[in-house]
């Protein structure tokens, strides 16, 4: 039988993605970073706190964040585990509403406010829409998420970011599927001022053959993809459903593409 191994778009196994909150004015200077680069991140927005002050204008929603992902992270950032349910619900779809109109995209995805999170919450997000959901913390780890809706990044940027940053570059085991993924808040880099610092990881990690750069919402949605492909049962060809392409590796041999909607033979 054919050993298949899924990978990241081109066939590669690494991949990284950032993730930033709140929508402050100091986005614009790291927005220019990631492109400058080929960074590629999220940034969650407060859709009613816009008027707070040292906040991006949201008409520039959709020219400063494009090709990043916008997501939520509720309309006024309340403490969501003292909250009820139903008040949850309204933070997250609000949310979703305001910015899609923003954006003219669904928005799919949530950091949660305060890090602030219960079970019953996390099993709510579905029915709102949310296809994830990010904590706070650093696992230290370049593991793909057990559970999307407590996704914990690999490293806020003050903790550890260049080392880490080294660690993945240096991964070669192809048999295993990396991610790296960075959170935090654009302000921090003013309040500490270290802008060098991301300055330095981007150009370390930017424009590297193996690395995947990607929003957390295409990471999610490439996982996806990639557990709806329908194999034989000996693994002898495969039928790719969805709508975008998907890439495996067959034998420990260069990945091939599955185009979508078609069967290929392994």
């Amino acid at each position: 039988m054919n050993r298949v191994y899924c990978c990241f778009p081109g066939g590669k196994h690494k991949a990284l993605t950032m993730s930033y909150d709140d929508g402050r004015e100091q986005d614009r200077r790291l927005v220019k970073i990631f492109n400058e680069y080929g960074i590629r991140g999220t940034f969650n927005l407060n859709s009613g706190l816009f008027d707070r002050g040292q906040r991006i204008d949201p008409e520039e929603i959709p020219t400063l964040y494009a090709g990043h992902e916008v997501a939520c992270h509720t309309v006024t950032h309340p403490t969501i585990a003292r909250c009820p349910l139903p008040e949850v619900a309204q933070e997250v779809i609000g949310d979703r509403c305001w910015l899609e109109e923003k954006t003219g995209a669904p928005v799919r995805g949530l950091a949660y406010p305060n890090g602030s999170l219960s079970p019953d919450i996390e099993a709510l997000l579905p029915a709102c829409g949310i296809r994830y959901a990010r904590v706070v913390g650093s696992s230290d780890s370049f593991a793909l998420p057990e559970n999307p809706y407590r996704w914990q990044a690999t490293c806020h940027h003050n903790h550890r970011l260049l080392e880490l940053g080294d660690q993945f570059l240096g991964l070669f085991k192809r048999q295993y599927l990396y991610l790296m993924y960075v959170w935090g808040h654009s302000y921090e880099f003013d309040d500490r001022d270290n802008w060098e610092l991301m300055e330095e990881f981007c150009r370390k990690m930017g424009g590297k053959d193996d690395i995947w750069y990607c929003t957390n919402i295409e990471f999610m949605d490439c996982m996806d993809d990639y557990a709806r492909l329908q194999f034989a049962a000996d693994n002898s060809f495969v039928f790719n459903p969805n709508a975008r392409d998907c890439y495996i590796s067959v034998n420990d041999q260069e990945a091939i593409r599955i185009p979508a909607g078609e069967t290929v033979r392994l």
